[in-house]
């Protein structure tokens, strides 16, 4: 799980600026992302049911060519639906306990956490695959973003004897990864940092050079 979190892209049509989706999905494949969760959420999101449905169905076809894991973020009966390789839940999405009942056994589970003992009752359930943490920084990809933790968050979960794979999510990009893997990380997702790059090849390489080093 580890090495899956590694560069983990999160992305839906509200987050592309230039091209489409799939077209940007799969530059960041060529790239050498090791993980992409499906998020539509937001203004600029699809709204309708069967649009998201055919547009996750594109984004995991792209995802099982490359053979990197297709999370689905926050909707676990189309998770389960089309057969992702993991669903992904805030703390104020679906249950934990009702998406555990739903998804263990059959796919991973990811959940965000924004604090110690929430990162604690994570371990404790002992179904959740791995957590993301954050936002570590500001970000402008999520309108109703937790306040900032920064990296201080990671070394207290760390402290802490958390075991789980974390990965960090919020206004990570090439130029401060390296910081939030030094706290504890395990890998950073990414959003801006792929969508508005220019070549996402060159920032793909810098963020894995970050976890080489």
């Amino acid at each position: 799980m580890k090495e899956e979190l590694a560069v983990y892209f999160i992305a839906g049509t509200q987050d592309i600026v230039r091209g489409t989706l799939p077209s940007v999905l799969e530059e960041a494949l060529k790239g050498g992302i090791t993980c992409f969760q499906y998020r539509e959420k937001g203004a600029g999101s699809l709204q309708n049911a069967s649009e998201r449905k055919e547009m996750a169905l594109e984004c995991q076809k792209l995802c099982a060519k490359y053979q990197v894991p297709f999370i689905i973020n926050d909707d676990v009966v189309l998770a389960l639906e089309i057969g992702a390789d993991g669903i992904h839940v805030g703390q104020n999405d679906e249950e934990i306990h009702q998406v555990i009942a739903s998804c263990s056994g059959k796919m991973k589970i990811g959940l965000s956490v924004h604090s110690v003992s929430e990162a604690e009752e994570a371990e404790r359930l002992g179904a959740v695959d791995y957590i993301g943490v954050g936002p570590i920084f500001p970000t402008i990809s999520k309108a109703d973003a937790e306040p900032v933790c920064g990296t201080i968050i990671l070394e207290e979960i760390r402290r802490a004897g958390i075991k789980l794979p974390i990965v960090g999510i919020g206004g990570i990009n090439e130029r401060n990864s390296a910081e939030v893997l030094a706290a504890g990380a395990d890998g950073v997702s990414v959003i801006s940092a792929i969508t508005r790059s220019d070549d996402c090849q060159i920032i793909i390489n810098k963020l894995k050079d970050c976890i080489v080093k």
